[in-house]
């Protein structure tokens, strides 16, 4: 990389982990310039603006999510290993999240009702999340580890709410044992999908 590709790659690095702890919104030019010992013109050379270096964010965040939760789930066997990966390694990057916070949840509160680029692309982002999960768990009713009659949106949700107690339990709460019991409740919630056939 060029020297004027690992500073932006630098900025970005930082930016991303203030945005994770005061939220997209908390980040600015001038707070930056000072953690990277930098002019304020110079972080702007390598973005054009505020709004652009926060979508420069999210699309970090992002690709870090798929090449630690994604990328390795489906190199797993179609079916319910599949879908157990995907959640177990989605708790994993949570239990990191716990003391830095998540960009994807902290930025579903600032932008829920702020329509413009930036909800935009937080919602393709975590939508294509979403429907990596639906995806899984049709094909988990496909191969016959869930029942037929599973509604993949329900459990889709039911992950999702899992989830989002963790954060809350764990991090705003800091109750011990919130990711063991994310991962009791995945299992329970599993149970009452999973195909009676395949249970041995």
């Amino acid at each position: 990389m060029r020297k004027g590709e690992l500073t932006r790659a630098a900025i970005l690095d930082m930016a991303l982990d203030l945005a994770s702890r005061d939220g997209l919104e908390g980040l600015t030019i001038g707070l930056l310039a000072d953690k990277m010992n930098m002019s304020k013109s110079g972080v702007f050379a390598h973005f054009g603006s505020r709004e652009d270096l926060q979508l420069e964010v999210l699309k970090l965040y992002h690709h870090r999510f798929e090449q630690e939760v994604f990328f390795p789930s489906v190199k797993e066997p179609r079916g319910i290993q599949r879908l157990q990966a995907m959640f177990a390694r989605w708790v994993k990057r949570v239990s990191v999240e716990v003391a830095s916070g998540c960009i994807y949840i902290s930025g579903a509160v600032e932008y829920d009702d702020r329509p413009g680029p930036i909800r935009e692309e937080l919602m393709a982002m975590v939508g294509a999340w979403q429907g990596a999960l639906l995806r899984c768990v049709q094909q988990c009713v496909e191969c016959g580890d869930l029942k037929q009659d599973t509604d993949p949106q329900q459990l889709v949700y039911e992950m999702y709410g899992l989830i989002l107690a963790l954060h809350h339990d764990g991090r705003f709460m800091r109750i011990p044992g919130s990711l063991e019991r994310a991962g009791k409740g995945f299992e329970r919630v599993l149970e009452t999908y999973r195909n009676a056939v395949t249970l041995n």
